[in-house]
């Protein structure tokens, strides 16, 4: 059994239902600590799973267009993903990432997957779902909230326009981990 290819699923199962559940009206709602609205949200991770097909020298396969189907265009950019996590030998192949060489499921995991954690935060804010992230997810992300280093919050250090974490938000020692983690991330768990 693949953990990598299990968790991503685990991952897209909910953040695909927090897209499945935005009502009609709410795209245009704004997120939390972006200037994104929540199709921006789905949009940001439609775009961050075709940059985990371009090592490949490939393109997101033909969707919906976000626009008029955000929720088919996320299940179509997840299923490319989801073509490289469960071929054994694509899931393998190393190639240069901005965090070094690593192999195509271990860049699928540390970016995309993890990303619809945290962006699932987001949309649940925004469209006023159920916000509560898994305690597991919650604790598994931890460690590496707490050691960003700090080059990944200026902006644009890794490209013109891309924004990594945000500034850190102050939270209370004795808050919750869900906070302290959404702290850490640049995100304000009380807006």
């Amino acid at each position: 059994m693949n953990t990598v290819a299990d968790r991503y699923r685990v991952r897209a199962d909910a953040f695909e239902s927090k897209v499945a559940a935005v009502e009609a009206g709410q795209w245009e709602n704004r997120s939390p600590g972006e200037e994104w609205t929540a199709k921006d949200v789905v949009g940001h991770i439609v775009d961050m799973h075709g940059a985990m097909v371009r090592p490949f020298g490939r393109d997101l396969g033909p969707a919906p267009s976000l626009s008029d189907d955000p929720l088919g265009a996320f299940q179509a950019a997840r299923a490319d993903v989801e073509a490289i996590l469960t071929d054994p030998a694509l899931a393998a192949t190393e190639h240069e990432t901005p965090a070094g060489k690593m192999t195509a499921e271990q860049h699928i995991d540390q970016v995309v997957s993890a990303d619809m954690v945290l962006h699932g935060w987001d949309l649940a804010r925004a469209t006023g779902q159920d916000d509560t992230i898994d305690p597991e997810e919650v604790a598994r992300m931890w460690p590496g909230a707490q050691a960003i280093p700090e080059q990944m919050r200026i902006p644009g250090a890794f490209g013109p326009g891309i924004v990594v974490f945000g500034p850190e938000v102050k939270v209370p020692e004795d808050a919750p981990l869900q906070d302290r983690l959404l702290g850490l991330l640049g995100r304000d768990p009380n807006a």
